[in-house]
C-alpha cells in the first residue's frame, strides 16, 4: 500500500513496523488458538503500557514463551519464572510473567471444556466480527458489552491480566471487531 493510503488515526506513520502492524494484521480475524494466545499474552502485557512498546518485544516473547505454546507455558514452574524475569527481552513484570503463565493452564482448561479456544472466544461475538462505525479517535471505545461479558467470564475461569479494556483490545486486534475507521483502507478488507 502507498504512503498516501488513509489509516486509522493510531497508527504512528513513523514507524514502520507500526504500519505493517495496522496494515497486514490488526483487525483480521483470527481463529488459530496459538495465535489467540500469543495475542492474550502480548496484550495483558501492555497494560498500562503502550501496544508499540509490546509490539516491539514481540519476537522476544516469542522467543522467551516457546512460541507461545500454551502447552509448554502452563508447565512452567517457579524457576522458570525467575528465568523469564531476568530476560530484559519482555516485561519484566512479576504479575504480567505470573499471569503469562496461569493464563496458559487457563487456556487449556477452556480448550478441553469447548474443543478449541477460538470457539469459546467467537461466541462472544455471535461467531462473527462486529463492524463498528468509527470516524475519529474520540470514536474508539474502550470497552463494550461483549468485552465485558468474556472479560467477566475469564476471569471467573481463572484467566488474570484481562479486564475489559485489556479484553475490548484483544478483540480489537483479533478481528472480533472491527474497528477501523470508516476512511481506513484496511476497513473493506478485513
Amino acid at each position: 500500500m502507498s504512503d498516501s493510503s488513509i489509516r486509522c488515526p493510531w497508527v504512528d506513520l513513523t514507524k514502520p513496523d507500526y504500519i505493517a502492524y495496522h496494515d497486514q494484521e490488526w483487525g483480521v480475524p483470527v481463529y488459530d488458538d496459538r495465535r489467540i494466545f500469543e495475542f492474550i499474552v502480548l496484550e495483558s502485557a501492555q497494560a498500562g503500557l503502550s501496544w508499540y512498546t509490546v509490539l516491539r518485544k514481540r519476537e522476544n516473547y516469542r522467543r522467551a514463551f516457546e512460541g507461545f505454546d500454551p502447552e509448554k507455558v502452563a508447565c512452567y514452574d517457579d524457576r522458570r519464572l525467575e528465568a523469564l524475569l531476568a530476560d530484559p527481552g519482555i516485561i519484566r513484570n512479576r504479575g504480567k510473567v505470573a499471569a503469562a503463565i496461569c493464563n496458559a493452564r487457563c487456556f487449556l482448561d477452556v480448550q478441553r471444556e469447548f474443543g478449541r479456544f477460538s470457539a469459546y472466544a467467537w461466541a462472544f461475538v455471535g461467531g462473527k466480527p462486529i463492524v463498528n462505525t468509527i470516524r475519529r479517535m474520540q470514536d474508539y471505545p474502550a470497552t463494550s458489552p461483549e468485552s465485558d461479558a468474556m472479560s467477566k467470564d475469564m476471569k471467573g475461569r481463572g484467566f488474570r491480566f484481562f479486564g475489559s479494556t485489556i479484553c475490548y483490545a484483544h478483540m480489537q486486534a483479533t478481528g472480533m471487531v472491527n474497528d477501523h475507521t470508516v476512511d481506513c483502507f484496511r476497513k473493506s478488507e478485513v
